[in-house]
């Protein structure tokens, strides 16, 4: 184990001890709300950022609610996105028993999906719809492509998850998000797909060198049919992406 890696795992046992002693800390001070959860979540993510050395820089602006959608790279992308916003996401249930980490999003208020089901599906779409309607600023976050990607391109999205933004007639608001790595080493290295183990690619991030995460923002706008808001959202991430300079 190299001396970066080493650093950093320390950190990240440090991080990660710390973010439970912050929930319980918050539940001896009210009760956990929704809200108070995805704050959790928010100032966990910064916490962990911090400890694998991940800087993110921000353009546009980040919404308070409706839907928002992403392109999807890595778990990184969860931790980036909540360290800018608290957020509710959207994830498949294998995360769920992860050691720790399935946890930790199900303290804060995700929504797990099992893909294979038609019923889990129903269930999430109830939850969004419910999620959504709450008169609090914090919005629900989704990959509509299903899946992370190698960065190359960006998957048609799916429209399933998106229809209970268009039912209730809420704004839904673009994410595009692309690695940096310096030495001009290639966003790839960053990303998580295919059958990699979570333990080889976390392994892969302690030892990365310098890197950081950059985020736009879209306008939020409302669609009139889930299939059109798929589309048309797709289009805009994947533009954004080819737009975002380069080191």
């Amino acid at each position: 184990m190299n001396l970066r890696r080493l650093r950093r795992t320390l950190a990240l046992v440090f991080a990660l001890a710390a973010c439970v002693v912050h929930f319980w800390w918050m539940r001896l001070h009210g009760p956990m709300t929704l809200e108070r959860r995805a704050r959790w979540v928010q100032a966990t993510a910064r916490g962990i950022l911090s400890s694998l050395d991940i800087h993110y820089q921000i353009n546009g602006q980040p919404p308070t609610h409706g839907l928002v959608v992403s392109n999807h790279l890595s778990y990184i992308d969860i931790l980036v996105l909540s360290a800018e916003m608290p957020c509710f996401f959207i994830a498949k249930i294998e995360i769920g028993g992860w050691p720790f980490f399935g946890k930790a999003a199900r303290a804060g208020g995700t929504i797990f999906i099992d893909r294979s089901s038609l019923i889990s599906a129903q269930s999430v779409a109830k939850q969004m719809t419910e999620r959504l309607k709450l008169s609090i600023p914090i919005p629900v976050l989704l990959f509509p492509e299903g899946t992370t990607t190698d960065g190359s391109h960006v998957n048609r999205f799916h429209s399933r998850f998106i229809d209970p933004a268009i039912s209730l007639g809420v704004p839904i608001t673009t994410a595009a998000i692309r690695y940096v790595i310096e030495g001009g080493v290639e966003e790839i290295e960053l990303c998580w797909y295919d059958d990699e183990t979570f333990a080889n690619h976390i392994w892969k991030v302690l030892g990365v060198g310098g890197f950081s995460a950059r985020v736009r923002f879209g306008q939020p706008k409302v669609y009139p049919d889930r299939r059109t808001a798929a589309d048309q959202t797709h289009e805009e991430i994947a533009l954004m992406r080819r737009q975002m300079p380069l080191p």
